[in-house]
């Protein structure tokens, strides 16, 4: 019997037909092994193109349809600066009329929770002017509820995979973007014909950390996820299903855009930022909960007591430890309260913990809080017969001590597919994070040969080097043998950062690279603008907002001429 090996290439472009025949999966379920773009982007492109060749004729451009350039305009990441830097950029690329030249729109981190706002509104850029004061009307308004958060982080907790990107996405991307969007990202599906085609991307963790550099890069579409690199993909309404040598075996929910929003940009998440954030979460639990007037807790007021003054004090005692602070108080309280619980061996490693070095204290504490997290579980589900919100504390903490991200089913689990790493086939489950943790701006999405891209415009909004995506990725590429044009910044422009340059090769796309902040629209004065808008604060003032749309506005309408002159060159190229 012939194994998938054998079938060489033809397996590559049909893969699975007799696994196909064994069950009854809907063509949307297939794994694609293969480089190909799907059927539904490609017929994207082709529209597209007609939209692109008129607007390059109100330039005074003239090509033929084929001769029509793939134009890639790229958001890097960088928080709510990075969302704003993208709308600005947007919009005045829409008043110069030159929106429709752009063939896709990729982001990474932050720019995707722009690009997340935008494609909620069918054909957005007819009517970008009306869509960006709606955005902007949301983004400077009330945010959302407590009781809104709690409803969707337990909503995800009935997942298989639950993970801390869940808890971020309900807790900390809502607070910033203002909004619970509950839409699945396949029902963008039909809406956009008339805007650029969207890429969202992150990384495999995994591969990451074993610098697997081909299997790293993940893209997200409307259509379609997986890894751009390496050839492997599924129906985005697929992702997080859980799969067997092709098969998928179980549904669940599909991915929702405030997950996906949490996924893309979790780059600036930290242990420190996230016990912060349950801390509050565990107080206004308890507020909501012993409130004598609503029904909100099946729990007596002594045993709510109890787990509340736990969990307090075990993500107090984190972040003590955390901040290097003393944590003598906090083991003694917790000592007290576990007493009786406890058995001794676990009693007596609490309370030597202080006397610890902070190496193996760091690892008993996470022991400790790993371990009453589980008795805790147990107690509230076994002996109290408990299945509430309080559970779902709990297994919070015990997420973030583990710090486990973006849990998903692997749909690439157990197949035969000599193209992908056997390291990924092995594992039911991957880890997928915000791709500003490897390189922070979305070029290996739109570096497939296969979507044969002219021209890429990168806007960098990132918080220190504004250079560092664009020679990250030369270097990657160098490795990987992906065709990159030569980057070269020279030690004045690392200080003072021009606003337009250009890099360019005969057998590689051309890049135009932008960085947010410059010497022409700051006036010189970078490091004043970089210190106003930093990445890891509180969400932006009606002003701050205002400022910042028009910093990134200018960048556009400064280099418009030049960005029509770069578009004509790679035309010209392609005759």
């Amino acid at each position: 019997m012939l194994s998938m090996k054998s079938f060489g290439l033809e397996c590559r472009l049909q893969p699975l037909p007799a696994r196909m025949s064994k069950g009854n999966q809907s063509e949307s379920s297939v794994v694609r092994i293969g480089h190909s773009l799907n059927e539904a982007e490609k017929g994207h492109v082709s529209s597209r193109r007609e939209s692109v060749l008129q607007c390059l004729l109100q330039h005074n451009i003239h090509c033929s349809p084929e001769e029509v350039p793939n134009i890639a305009l790229l958001g890097s990441g960088g928080g709510e600066r990075a969302l704003l830097g993208l709308m600005g950029s947007l919009v005045q690329l829409f008043k110069e009329g030159l929106l429709d030249c752009m063939m896709y729109l990729c982001g990474v981190s932050g720019s995707t929770w722009c690009m997340a706002s935008l494609y909620k509104e069918p054909d957005w850029s007819c009517r970008l002017e009306e869509v960006k004061d709606d955005i902007i009307q949301r983004l400077t308004g009330d945010g959302v509820s407590f009781t809104d958060k709690l409803s969707i982080l337990e909503k995800y907790y009935q997942k298989d995979n639950f993970s801390l990107t869940d808890i971020w996405a309900a807790l900390v991307i809502s607070e910033v973007v203002k909004e619970i969007d509950e839409n699945p990202l396949s029902h963008q599906r039909s809406k956009h014909s008339k805007d650029p085609y969207p890429i969202y991307t992150v990384i495999d963790k995994q591969s990451n950390r074993e610098k697997m550099k081909a299997d790293v890069f993940f893209e997200i579409t409307a259509h379609e996820v997986g890894y751009s690199i390496t050839g492997a993909f599924v129906d985005s309404s697929c992702f997080g299903c859980q799969f067997d040598e092709g098969v998928k075996k179980k549904n669940q929910p599909e991915m929702e855009m405030l997950y996906l929003q949490g996924l893309c940009g979790s780059v600036f998440a930290d242990l420190e930022k996230t016990m912060e954030e349950l801390l509050i979460l565990i107080k206004k639990l308890f507020w909501r909960e012993s409130d004598v007037t609503c029904n909100h807790t099946s729990l007596s007021p002594p045993h709510l007591n109890e787990v509340y003054r736990v969990t307090l004090t075990l993500v107090e005692l984190n972040l003590l430890f955390f901040r290097e602070e003393d944590t003598s108080s906090h083991i003694e309280i917790l000592n007290d309260l576990l007493r009786g619980k406890l058995n001794k061996e676990k009693y007596e490693t609490v309370i030597t913990l202080q006397m610890m070095p902070e190496g193996i204290a760091r690892k008993k504490i996470q022991e400790q809080t790993l371990y009453v997290c589980q008795l805790y579980s147990d107690w509230l589900q076994k002996q109290l017969n408990y299945n509430g919100l309080w559970m779902v504390v709990i297994k919070c903490i015990e997420l973030a001590t583990r710090w486990i991200w973006g849990t998903t089913y692997n749909f690439l689990y157990n197949m035969t597919a000599p193209e992908v790493s056997p390291c990924i086939l092995k594992k039911e489950t991957r880890h997928y994070e915000d791709a500003g943790i490897f390189i922070n701006s979305p070029y290996f999405s739109v570096l497939r040969k296969e979507r044969h891209i002219d021209l890429i415009i990168s806007l960098d909004f990132s918080d220190d080097d504004p250079f560092k995506t664009v020679v990250q990725t030369a270097e990657t590429c160098k490795e990987l043998h992906i065709p990159f044009p030569k980057v070269h910044i020279s030690e004045q422009d690392k200080q003072t950062p021009k606003d337009f340059y250009v890099f360019e090769s005969h057998h590689a796309p051309t890049v135009i690279h932008i960085p947010l902040f410059n010497i022409i629209n700051c006036e010189g004065e970078v490091r004043k603008w970089k210190r106003r808008y930093r990445t890891f604060q509180q969400p932006y003032s009606c002003e701050m907002i205002h400022d910042l749309l028009e910093k990134a506005e200018v960048n556009i309408k400064n280099n418009k001429v030049d960005l029509l002159r770069e578009i004509q060159k790679v035309i010209h190229r392609k005759t």
